[in-house]
């Protein structure tokens, strides 16, 4: 098994006939997925999606693959192929469409229908290339064919790649419920056909690959999500992903059965659903759909509400009315239905919904407590399935963390591919396919870019560590008015604290510290303002830590008198 390694140098020019794969997201992480492949001097691009922050990224809206390796050779793009319509799939296109808006974007009707929605926010019109399973299509020298997969939202699509290197196979994210809502299921006939013409690279979706067994079937949730909508007494508040169609469409089928009007909540799921709708994705019976309006007049245990926010997203519609921050006030005898998973890393912030929305007296249910969720992505069982139908030649786990990708890499081995074999990758780690065999060659800048407001890639891990400094240790700023011939002050000098706990008197004993500091540097001749405000700043840090032991961030301001 080969693994990444620290010491990788940039990848080597590649040689003709060869296949160079470059995960620049999605490997090491669950989100911001993108692989590009390049072949006869064109690239193709798989997805292009976004990361969500995390506790220790303070005002980080998204995060974004990393474009440096692509950024001279856009016009080499052939197309960007979207495999399914999740934000962590589709994201990021609008910031790559920034750069050169003509790319063509191919898709499933509904993943197009969701990311055109989403670029015309951004003012984008983009060139579209609308495609469903069983196509087969040309791009430059990449000849794509698109396979039903079943996942989390309806349309989606895995993608067989075939170049004069050989044939690829994305799965892109699936699992492989056998009963699924739409009745369409992973087309495991058009895997094995695949595998028999030879399939030389397979992709797969290591999200659940640490999960034995099989994931449980979406209508498996129907008796829990039936059994809240019959015995709820007032309102029933349910969160899930925005294009969790079919989870929406179970809501839908049961508020009806019960007598229930349905309201949606929230800009994303109000326009989703809408689009959903309009596709035929999203089978509405008529008159259950009402306005936030007409829900003032019915009376409670005859609404339902569908919101986002289930994963504790702090301006989400749920979150808010957990802060008592939404003009839905949850009270006594309210059901919230947490319809959706725990993302790694989320948990925290989702127990926190759930404790304040019980706190007003709602009952919550979750998939804790409930069979309320079942994953979107395949299971152990599931991913030994499919290297034994399809036999791959080599193997590269994609779509996970470190240990996700380990997990799926050790199963591919148990069913027979030869460990030397089994590549696993981390973003920007450059594996090619040449000759019919896939080895690690390089590495490409695969860094966090972070979108913060308008600023994209203004953020660094820097700037992030000087917020996290601010929001834990506070801020001093030292105003000094220095002789600038002597090196003395002429005042005793100001601070401003924020966030550093101080009284009256407390910085009294850093004066003399400053003043010897100033006093040291006049004897080294050392009269430059910049300098000195770097001294005195790492005095005041040093002193801040010795008598306090707080590290805050210090902003030194040196006048000369």
């Amino acid at each position: 098994m080969s693994h990444p390694h620290p010491e990788l140098k940039a990848a080597p020019p590649l040689p003709d006939g060869g296949l160079r794969v470059t995960a620049l997201g999605g490997l090491g992480e669950i989100g911001r997925n993108m692989t590009v492949f390049e072949h006869a001097g064109k690239l193709l691009i798989v997805d292009c999606g976004v990361l969500f922050p995390e506790e220790n990224q303070p005002g980080v809206d998204v995060i974004l693959p990393d474009f440096t390796s692509i950024r001279d050779r856009l016009d080499d793009i052939v197309a960007i192929v979207l495999t399914h319509g999740h934000e962590d799939h589709i994201g990021g296109v609008p910031y790559l469409l920034r750069e050169r808006r003509d790319i063509p974007l191919v898709g499933s009707k509904l993943t197009l229908a969701f990311i055109e929605a989403k670029l015309k926010e951004h003012g984008i019109r983009p060139r579209t290339v609308r495609v469903r399973e069983g196509d087969r299509r040309g791009f430059g020298p990449f000849d794509c064919e698109f396979v039903a997969v079943n996942h989390s939202i309806p349309d989606s699509l895995a993608v067989a790649i075939r170049t004069e290197a050989g044939m690829v196979l994305h799965t892109g994210d699936f699992k492989m419920d056998q009963f699924p809502l739409d009745d369409r299921i992973t087309d495991l006939r058009a895997f094995a056909r695949l595998g028999e013409e030879g399939v030389d690279l397979f992709l797969t979706d290591s999200t659940n690959a640490e999960v034995p067994g099989f994931t449980t079937s979406e209508r498996e949730l129907n008796p829990a999500i039936e059994q809240v909508m019959r015995t709820a007494p007032r309102r029933v508040i349910v969160s899930s992903f925005a294009s969790h169609v079919h989870r929406i469409q179970q809501v839908l089928d049961a508020a009806h059965q019960h007598g229930r009007k349905v309201a949606f909540v929230g800009r994303s799921m109000v326009r989703n659903m809408g689009i959903a709708r309009d596709l035929g994705y999203l089978k509405v019976p008529s008159n259950l759909i009402v306005n936030t309006k007409e829900l003032e007049k019915l009376p409670d245990h005859k609404i339902t509400l569908v919101c986002t926010g289930s994963q504790g997203e702090p301006m989400a519609a749920l979150s808010r009315m957990a802060n008592r921050d939404h003009q839905i006030r949850i009270g006594k005898g309210d059901t919230v239905l947490l319809a959706s998973s725990l993302i790694p890393g989320n948990e925290n912030a989702i127990y926190r919904v759930i404790n304040g929305l019980t706190r007003w007296g709602a009952n919550v249910v979750h998939k804790g407590n409930a069979k309320v969720h079942v994953s979107g992505h395949a299971s152990a069982g599931e991913l030994v399935y499919c290297y034994n139908i399809v036999k791959p030649r080599n193997v590269m786990p994609v779509h996970g963390e470190f240990r996700h990708l380990r997990a799926n890499a050790d199963l591919a081995i148990r069913t027979g591919v030869d460990p030397d074999r089994v590549v696993i990758a981390e973003d920007g780690v450059v594996v090619d396919l040449v000759d019919g065999r896939a080895s690690i060659t390089g590495k490409v800048p695969a860094g966090n870019v972070y979108v913060d407001g308008m600023e994209v890639g203004g953020a660094t891990e820097a700037s992030l560590k000087d917020r996290v400094t601010l929001a834990q240790e506070g801020v001093i700023t030292v105003v000094a008015i220095v002789d600038a011939d002597t090196g003395a002050l002429a005042e005793a000098p100001d601070f401003l604290a924020r966030g550093f706990v101080h009284d009256d008197t407390t910085f009294e004993p850093v004066i003399p510290v400053i003043e010897k500091t100033l006093a040291t540097a006049a004897e080294e001749g050392v009269g430059d303002a910049h300098q000195l405000e770097q001294l005195v700043a790492r005095a005041v840090a040093n002193w801040a830590f010795r008598t306090h032991r707080r590290r805050p961030l210090i902003i030194p301001v040196i006048i000369d008198a």
